[in-house]
Formats: structure tokens, C-alpha cells, sequence
């Protein structure tokens, strides 16, 4: 499966008291390579809201691996899973300067209309961009 990268650098006022990013810091970095892949496709949060529609997140799971430190560049590698019901799922990879996978995770995004009706099935617009997305990971 390919993925999308984006670069970011451990700041000062990501680490904690143990000389580690503090793990909250790291569903931000999730977000962060999120909204890029997904803008790439019309698909971040605002061009969703243009569309008429929003993407909440449903589900958040995250697994630490090894602890990121200051002034480390981590890559975020994200991609999007294939899925069958009205949701968009986001697999993120959290890699080190050394190589090694910081942190693991996914996000799952429920699809609603601006007042917060849930979506039962994704609208032709939505699955189009979704598809390209899909497309351009080489997923079948």
C-alpha cells in the first residue's frame, strides 16, 4: 500500500516532564498528515464543509511504540483503508528519525450533513473523491 508523507519536527513545547512528546501531541500529528493526503483530494475538513457535509471522528485508536523526542523529525505516512459502510478510515504510521515506528493508529470519520444527520451511505461526490484517493494509493 503506498502512502501519503509529511515531515514535521518534535517542538520544545511538545515534550513532558520525562523528556518525551507528550502522547497527546501525537493524535495532532495524526491530523496533521490527515488533512494533508485528505486536501490532496478535496476531502479535509473545511472542502467537506464546502460539499455540505462533515466529518466527525467516531473512533481513535493509537498504539505507542517508541517515544518521539525534541528536535526529532518524524514523517507521518498516512493512508485511507478501504471500507464498507459510510465512513472514511485513515491509517496512520508515526516513523522516527532512526527509522522506527513511534506510533501506530486510525482514525474513522462518520459522514453527516451540516445539521448532523448521519449518512448512511456515502453521497456520489463524497465516494468520487474518496475513490481518486483510493485510486492514487494503488488500492483495489
Amino acid at each position: 500500500m503506498k502512502y501519503h508523507e509529511t515531515k514535521i519536527t518534535v517542538r520544545f513545547n511538545e515534550i513532558d516532564a520525562y523528556r518525551v512528546a507528550w502522547h497527546g501531541h501525537y493524535v495532532a500529528w495524526m491530523e496533521i498528515g490527515r488533512n494533508a493526503l485528505a486536501g490532496e483530494f478535496d476531502l479535509d475538513a473545511m472542502q467537506l464543509a464546502a460539499a455540505g457535509y462533515l466529518g466527525p471522528v467516531v473512533a481513535l485508536e493509537l498504539k505507542f511504540l517508541r517515544p518521539a523526542r525534541f528536535n526529532e523529525e518524524l514523517t507521518i505516512r498516512t493512508a485511507l483503508r478501504r471500507v464498507e459502510t459510510a465512513t472514511i478510515e485513515f491509517v496512520t504510521t508515526i516513523i522516527g528519525s532512526d527509522g522506527k515506528k513511534c506510533a501506530t493508529g486510525t482514525t474513522t470519520h462518520a459522514l453527516t450533513n451540516l445539521n448532523g444527520v448521519l449518512q448512511f451511505q456515502l453521497p456520489q461526490r463524497i465516494a468520487e473523491r474518496v475513490n481518486r484517493l483510493l485510486a492514487s494509493l494503488e488500492l483495489p
